[in-house]
């Protein structure tokens, strides 16, 4: 493949944004199929999602960036396209968010089946802020249920756009895609900025590789870097050499030098993860740029679970295994904890619920770590009767009941577009989950979208399977932060023969922590081992027991050996074992087995 320099008019930087499932790796299939970037041995289904775990579930979960070359028969210029393809999920809505402030355009990829979903409107209002130029792409029009009609109407109306602008595609068959190119030269600006000013360049990802350290991907907007030059982190304040910079087509390709409006990376053989941040700028150490480069904010994690080591020989393998992970996932932040039940381990912070999955998947799969993984939960502001405002991630955190004035919980505003048919389904979830509703505007005749004011502890459990399950999958779902608002909520305890297990604490509200407790102790039980005396299964607020399980004792045949006689010889066995049984009760210890911190999560199944 030929490589060449060109100037900044011939460049055009975009990225992919639309909902999960609605074609953006197989549309990129087809891009780079087009312009040649990928050859016949290197051919397979969804070459963008590099993971095993992308493709068998059918969903993007790290951004890609690649470069293509396009020669365009109407000029007879060729034209670098650096694409990314970006997450659709909305546990993943950073990465989109990453990739966006690194591009000039975006393709708007709407799914003809589905029509607008909510998380394609949310991506839609990021690229608008940061003035991308939009081009809309209607997608699977070569389906039997395609609407075509309507799901264009729909787009005109989203974004106000004339019917012509609308390119009709499809990823599978390659229909329209020529058309895609066309608008991306002629419609994306060409990047803006100086390759004689000082340095100017924004991390956009990174990757860890056991041989070379760290890798940086990055676009650079003023200036350039060159191999061998002395560059400075802005925000670390780190200083490397820069052992190699190149391009990023399917395989890394080293180059010289990599110019302002360009997208490539840089291997600077730091090893520490902690040392290269998402978002920072890279600039010359000789000359260096007046300020970073703004638009990236700090991750903000939103549901957190404790992950512990199978066993506690472990927890150094893991913390370096969260170290590599971390670097290919910047959303995932973790600090160490310890557990009276499960030892040492982390406390960490995830996006939602498949994000903490993917984690799970992705510490067992590539790093070989067998894991527990406690209840999760939200963070929480605790206000004490001194007038202190505390930070609460875990339930150990919360201060006694005497102590404590108020606790506020984090809201969230959710978006959820759904049929008609489904709304009064969707209500009664919403109300189950102490939801507030907003607005519910009616989109088109057979779509309706709906606003809700939500305790984001309400859904980060199983909210959005229930959703998916009531509406048939008609329902598409996507939320932002919103504020923190004080609510009646109380610690939960669940005691084993009297013992508090740390790992089964929670925060709930007090309206259900009754139903709760009930269904814990029933999951317990049905979970833990038969010891040889009685365990008692309780669930506790404070000093007062709300729900209670009893595990019967195994009971042994003392009596087998007598054959006959006095009756009273039978029963003197009976006391002794009976005696026993009391004191291995109070000496006695309830072991619980690892799988049981595992399925109490899941009380619905």
């Amino acid at each position: 493949m030929c490589i060449f320099a060109a100037n900044m008019e011939n460049i055009r930087n975009f990225c992919v944004i639309a909902h999960i499932d609605h074609g953006k790796s197989t549309l990129s299939d087809r891009l780079l199929d087009l312009t040649q970037s990928i050859n016949e041995r290197d051919k397979k289904e969804q070459v963008m999602d590099s993971m095993d775990l992308e493709r068998e579930r059918g969903i993007t979960i790290k951004s890609h960036a690649i470069q293509m070359y396009y020669d365009r028969p109407s000029d007879g210029k060729r034209y670098i396209l650096n694409m990314i393809d970006t997450p659709g999920h909305v546990d993943f809505s950073y990465e989109v968010s990453r990739s966006i402030a690194a591009c000039e355009g975006a393709l708007l990829l709407v799914d003809a089946t589905q029509g607008i979903q909510a998380q394609t409107i949310s991506n839609l209002y990021l690229a608008i802020d940061h003035n991308l130029e939009i081009i809309p792409v209607l997608n699977k029009i070569d389906m039997d249920a395609a609407n075509i009609d309507e799901v264009a109407d729909q787009i005109i109306d989203l974004i106000g756009c004339k019917p012509s602008d609308i390119i009709k595609a499809s990823g599978k068959t390659g229909e329209g895609v020529p058309q895609i190119l066309e608008h991306i030269v002629e419609r994306i600006p060409a990047p803006k900025g100086h390759s004689h000013a000082p340095l100017q360049a924004l991390i956009f990802d990174s990757v860890f590789n056991s041989f070379r350290g760290v890798i940086a991907y990055f676009r650079v907007f003023n200036g350039e870097v060159k191999k061998n030059d002395l560059v400075r982190f802005v925000n670390t304040g780190k200083e490397y050499n820069a052992d190699e910079v190149g391009i990023l087509q399917l395989h890394q390709i080293p180059k010289n030098v990599i110019s302002a409006g360009d997208v490539g990376y840089i291997i600077t053989g730091i090893k520490d993860s902690k040392e290269i941040k998402v978002g920072d700028t890279i600039t010359h150490v000789v000359n260096p740029c007046q300020q970073a480069i703004k638009g990236f904010e700090e991750v903000k994690p939103m549901v957190f679970a404790g992950i512990f080591p199978m066993d506690n020989e472990d927890f150094e393998d893991l913390r370096d295994s969260l170290e590599k992970l971390q670097l290919n996932d910047a959303s995932l932040v973790f600090e160490p904890e310890s557990s009276n039940a499960l030892g040492f381990g982390f406390r960490c912070g995830f996006l939602g619920m498949l994000h903490l999955e993917i984690v799970q998947e992705r510490l067992s799969r590539e790093f070989d770590q067998d894991v527990i993984t406690t209840v999760p939960n939200v963070s929480y502001f605790a206000y004490t009767t001194a007038g202190q405002k505390l930070t609460i991630h875990t339930p150990n955190d919360l201060p006694e009941a005497n102590y404590l004035e108020k606790v506020e919980e984090p809201y969230i505003l959710a978006q959820i577009i759904t049929k008609p048919d489904y709304i009064g389904a969707i209500m009664n979830l919403c109300l189950e989950k102490r939801g507030i509703l907003v607005s519910q505007d009616y989109l088109t005749e057979t779509r309706v979208e709906m606003s809700y004011h939500l305790p984001l502890a309400e859904i980060v459990f199983d909210f959005y399977d229930k959703l998916k399950s009531i509406s048939r999958g008609y329902a598409s779902f996507d939320y932002s932060p919103l504020d923190y608002r004080e609510s009646d909520l109380i610690k939960m305890d669940i005691l084993l023969n009297g013992e508090r297990v740390d790992a089964f604490s929670s925060l709930i509200h007090r309206n259900k922590a009754q139903s709760f407790g009930r269904r814990m102790c029933a999951k317990l039980k049905d979970l833990l081992p038969r010891q040889q005396f009685v365990i008692a299964i309780q669930a506790s607020i404070g000093q007062k027991i709300i729900a209670r399980e009893t595990i019967s004792a195994l009971r042994k045949d003392v009596t087998a050996k007598c054959y006959g006689g006095d009756i009273t010889r039978k029963r003197k066995l009976l006391e002794k074992q009976k005696k026993g049984k009391k004191k291995m009760r109070q000496f006695g210890s309830v072991q619980v087995p690892q799988s049981a911190f595992i399925q109490v999560l899941k009380l619905d199944d």
